[in-house]
This record gives structure tokens, sequence and C-alpha cells, in this order.
């Protein structure tokens, strides 16, 4: 058991969490943003234990990744395709927001580092969803796919910190014309 509390203090360490008192930490970052005060409400609500948010996490994780795989075989059935492939987009994201909360993930995202990466990724899982489902049109689908794909690659580069300047420096060397 012993062994099981330290893994878990560690894990809360590397969430960001305190480990003497998670309950003062949530209380602070309540009284510092009163500006989402609906994630307020929604984060005093939903409290969950390390242990629940590492399942939650897993659960989610697992799912997405699942989802995503099981879209390679439906491959050349775009509509298919598209709904799977965002369904384990969206559970993947879904995840994260088990581990660092759902106030600090939508935080996160909303970044002025990251808000239009944020942006066209969310467009582009809802474009994809609106042609596989609604319009039915392969052809817009894999388009909104791969709009999709080139999103979540953008939106996962602004993650770390200088990728997308040098993956742009990169793109630009490849495809420059001039000798």
């Amino acid at each position: 058991m012993d062994k099981m509390n330290q893994a878990l203090e560690k894990m809360k360490m590397l969430v960001g969490m305190e480990v003497d008192d998670e309950h003062q930490a949530s209380a602070l970052e309540e009284e510092n943003s009163s500006s989402f005060a609906f994630m307020d409400d929604f984060n005093r609500n939903c409290t969950l234990s390390t242990k629940q948010r590492l399942y939650g996490f897993a659960i989610c994780f697992v799912s997405g990744l699942t989802c995503t795989l099981l879209s390679m075989l439906v491959f050349f059935n775009p509509i298919k395709f598209g709904f799977t492939f965002t369904l384990g987009n969206l559970l993947s994201i879904g995840s994260t927001a088990f581990l660092i909360g759902p106030k600090r993930q939508v935080t996160m995202m909303l970044d002025p580092v990251r808000i239009y990466a944020t942006a066209l990724y969310l467009a582009s899982m809802i474009i994809a969803l609106f042609c596989a489902l609604y319009v039915h049109n392969k052809l817009l689908t894999l388009l909104a796919i791969i709009l999709e794909f080139g999103a979540l690659i953008w939106y996962s580069l602004s993650y770390i910190p200088f990728a997308r300047s040098m993956v742009s420096k990169v793109m630009v060397a490849c495809f420059d014309t001039e000798f």
C-alpha cells in the first residue's frame, strides 16, 4: 500500500496537483479566476480522487486510441472513417481533462499561444462530423479528415516550445523554389 501511495503522490506532482492538500489548491485556483463561473461550478461539483482521475484518463485514452486505430479498418469508407477518427480524437482530448481537470484544460486550450490552433482543430472536427453524418459526401469527408489531421498535428505542436516555428522553417526550406 505504501508503494501505491507513493506512486499516486508522484502522479499528483506530475499533473500539477498539490501533494499535501488538493482542496486548498483548488480553492485558491477558484478564487483567482472568476471569468469561468460555469467551469468553477463544474469543478466544484465534480471532484475526483487521484485514482479516479487516472482511471478516467486511462479509460478515455484507451477508448480514443481504439477508435482511432479501428478507423483504419474502414479507411476506404470515408464516412465511417471520419466518424470513428473524430470520435477517437474527442475521447483523447477528453482523457487529458481527467488528468488536469476540465477548467485547466479549457484554459490551456484558450491560451493566446494556441487559441488559433484550438479553433482550427475544433472546427475541423465539427466539419468532419458534419460531412460524415449529414452531407454523406465521401470526397468532402476525406478532405475534412485531411484538414482535421493537419489541425491535430498543428495543435499538438503548440504544446511543444518552438515546435511550430521549427516545423514552419523546415517546410519553407523544403518547398523553397529558389536555388
